[in-house]
């Protein structure tokens, strides 16, 4: 058994109590009482209850830690102490219709030396219904439960499966995706959309998908998955190929020959 340290103990664990309660409404998922958020956009109340699991308890074991959280927004902590990034339910669509493919998300974002810029040095993606943990820590691999991930090794487009998210009511841009998709379609083996995008992260890390591209994303989509992709030996950049995913709200993930033809081919169909 690989050993991981005291931190992703915590996060399991928080993760695991959660999941088992996720499993439990899924379920039901016929009688739960949802609420509208947006446009084809759903909160349930599952979604809600594994955020307040999640935060109760890693706020037992971190108390002056902050977080940034899908539903309930930034609760501050010591700003020279990391912060959790949540997804508490990511893939909420899926789980409201029955579909069984949705996960928990926790990254650690950790302040640099100097405090302007944080970056992520933990994640964990848990996937209740399967009950794979996906996680990683920064410079000790990604992995899925003792099993070390690594990027696919494909190197010809014509034989790989691209992952993405498509727009939708209310959400993205979809000129600029069928802009993309015309680009990239027609140069691979298949386009993949399950609609959990820590799982396509993670999915891409495992070698399961060759690539991934997405816009319209947030933190907690894309913080633990990110970070995967790279200790699997993957890269990760937005649409332009620089470091701006965040801000930009954008990935592009793969290996490093995917990576660079998928960049080139969706920066040219943006020009």
């Amino acid at each position: 058994m690989v050993s991981h340290s005291g931190l992703l103990t915590v996060m399991e664990r928080a993760a695991r109590k959660a999941g088992s309660k996720l499993r439990r409404d899924f379920g039901e998922v016929e009688h739960l009482q949802v609420s509208r958020k947006g446009p084809a956009d759903f909160v349930s109340k599952a979604d809600q209850q594994a955020e307040r699991t999640l935060v109760e308890e890693l706020q037992k074991a971190r108390p002056d830690w902050g977080f940034l959280l899908e539903e309930g927004g930034e609760i501050a902590g010591d700003p020279t102490k990391p912060r959790w990034i949540i997804d508490p339910l990511d893939g909420t669509t899926n789980f409201l219709h029955g579909i069984p493919h949705f996960a928990i998300s926790i990254a650690v974002e950790e302040p640099l030396y100097g405090g302007n810029k944080r970056e992520v040095t933990t994640g964990l993606i848990y996937q209740p219904v399967t009950d794979e943990s996906y996680w990683a820590e920064k410079s000790r691999g990604a992995w899925r439960h003792d099993q070390r991930l690594r990027v696919s090794a494909r190197r010809d487009m014509a034989d790989c499966v691209i992952a993405t998210g498509i727009p939708f009511m209310g959400h993205g841009d979809m000129a600029q995706w069928t802009r993309i998709f015309g680009a990239v379609a027609p140069s691979i083996a298949g386009i993949r959309r399950f609609g959990a995008a820590a799982l396509d992260l993670a999915h891409v890390a495992s070698g399961r998908y060759d690539g991934y591209w997405e816009s319209g994303l947030q933190p907690w989509d894309v913080a633990a998955g990110m970070l995967l992709v790279r200790e699997a030996g993957g890269f990760v950049s937005d649409f332009r190929g620089g470091e701006q995913m965040i801000e930009r709200r954008e990935v592009i993930a793969g290996n490093d020959a995917i990576h660079s033809k998928l960049h080139k081919l969706v920066a040219g169909a943006l020009r």
